[in-house]
């Protein structure tokens, strides 16, 4: 997949199903460990909400309708020893300390707000209910409590915090790292178990979307042979599809209007054949005719003559459909190269001797200058067949006693062959049309050939990864190139 693992749908649903999971368990056994400890707070002091009553009764605190101070200093110093859990207060009807039985260099408090207190007298039940700690400044904790000496006549209250500062400690110890355990183990399974299930319900959800991504892919190489461009590396699997989406469009576009271009030449092709072919079935045409309606008044020579032109014209009607042929299968792409090393000043060399000739007879001289001996990477074939309509159209352009002139050089990795006539050259406006197919240079003779030579020199050196340009230069000069054997 052109999507890395990380980056797809996929992973991102998992990764913040985690996080989710991670924090939802984290603010749960948060929440678990207030709420165990508010529980643990409300039973203890619905539990022990007559302890203050009950001392007071127990240990005789009250004599006569007065505070019995001995038994009450007998109590703190009983429950510093057997009981420090709980913290005993002596306090008036303002809720200042009178008396405890807490270590007095841990007391941080000389008042109690009164606050708390008449709300629990007034309703036992209103648990669980904190009230001021004497060891802190700031710090609240369950208490039980009761008027003294009655509550008829009360001078103070006794005061007892549930929670000491020793209880504390040893539920922090104890208590609190059990609950942090069983609520990290609980945390734990509960994550494990809430990925697994999100993970396969997000793989029933996002494989449909990666068989989609994968398709697309196909389609897109399928559809064309070019690699894909590079996306940008950002977003998911909708990002990376929407990208893909946006390229298949834009090359769907492309494709449309080639194909418009090539339904546009196709109409002209069809209407320059058909030009170019009614002119010599017209010619043969005539001349057949003429033979058999004077064939009786006719002199063997003139006869002979007839037969000449309608032949020739003939072989030209036959060239004419054999490049037809051949331009049609280099469009379909129906030929493709053989593609080995060769020495391209020996073909060269091959391909001029056998235009000597023909240049003879049309009074031009063709002149070589190659002295490079650099392999080329090519189709020999093919390479011979565009040398040979560029000579060939040279010698037909260039006018008598004039030289044609080919050169070899190696530059931009490739030999660079040139084919340089005396002629009167390409019009600049036409520059751009002179590889179009039935392409005619204005006031040139049609020579059999339909103006196809150039168009297909022009597609075998595309199928080579060559290059095929023209200019002008005291004439035309058309310039192949082609990749050298040690470049690639």
């Amino acid at each position: 997949m052109g999507l890395s693992v990380l980056r797809t749908l996929y992973a991102r649903l998992a990764i913040g199903l985690f996080l989710l999971l991670l924090v939802v368990g984290g603010l749960f056994t948060l929440l678990s460990l207030a709420s165990v400890r508010e529980y643990s707070a409300a039973v203890n002091q619905q539990l022990n909400r007559n302890l203050a009553q009950n001392l007071v009764s127990d240990r005789n605190l009250v004599t006569d309708g007065q505070l019995n101070r001995d038994a009450l200093k007998q109590l703190f110093e009983l429950y510093m020893t057997i009981n420090p859990s709980l913290e005993i207060y002596l306090l008036d009807t303002d809720g200042a300390i009178l008396a405890y039985s807490a270590d007095p260099d841990r007391i941080k408090r000389n008042r109690v707000s009164l606050g708390p207190i008449q709300t629990l007298l007034e309703n036992p039940d209103a648990y669980p209910l904190p009230g001021d700690d004497p060891r802190s400044h700031d710090r609240q904790k369950v208490f039980s409590v009761t008027p003294v000496p009655s509550a008829a006549a009360p001078a103070g209250y006794l005061y007892v915090v549930l929670r000491g500062e020793e209880f504390d400690l040893a539920e922090s110890m104890v208590h609190s790292n059990r609950l942090l355990q069983m609520g990290a183990g609980a945390l734990a399974v509960s994550l494990l178990v809430g990925l697994l299930a999100g993970l396969v319900f997000f793989r029933m959800l996002t494989r449909r979307l990666s068989r989609l991504t994968e398709r697309v892919e196909s389609f897109e190489r399928e559809l064309s042979s070019e690699q894909s461009p590079p996306l940008a590396e950002k977003g998911d699997d909708i990002d990376y599809l929407a990208s893909r989406f946006d390229l298949m469009a834009r090359r769907i576009v492309a494709q449309l209007d080639l194909l418009k271009h090539k339904d546009a030449q196709r109409r002209q092709l069809v209407a320059q054949v058909s030009h170019d072919l009614r002119t010599p079935l017209a010619s043969i045409q005539g001349y057949l005719e003429a033979l058999r309606m004077k064939h009786e008044t006719l002199e063997a020579e003139e006869r002979g003559r007839f037969l000449a032109v309608a032949l020739s014209e003939t072989h030209r009607l036959g060239r004419q459909v054999e490049e037809l042929f051949e331009l049609a299968a280099l469009d379909a792409r129906e030929k493709q190269p053989d593609i080995e090393p060769f020495v391209m000043a020996e073909l060269l060399y091959d391909v001029v001797q056998k235009h000597r000739p023909a240049a003879e007879r049309a009074g031009v001289e063709l002149i070589i200058s190659a002295t490079e001996t650099e392999s080329v990477l090519a189709d020999i074939a093919m390479t011979e067949r565009v040398l040979d309509n560029l000579i060939n159209n040279a010698i037909v352009h260039s006018p008598r006693n004039t030289r044609v002139i080919l050169t070899m050089s190696v530059r931009d990795g490739g030999a660079a062959i040139t084919v340089a006539d005396a002629g009167p050259g390409i019009r600049e406006e036409d520059l751009g049309q002179v590889f179009d197919p039935f392409y005619q240079a204005a006031g040139a003779e049609r020579t059999g050939h339909a103006g196809l030579g150039l168009a297909i020199a022009q597609r075998l050196v595309v199928l080579q990864h060559g290059r095929l340009s023209a200019h002008n230069a005291n004439g035309a000069v058309f310039t192949l190139w082609l990749p050298l054997a040690s470049s690639s």
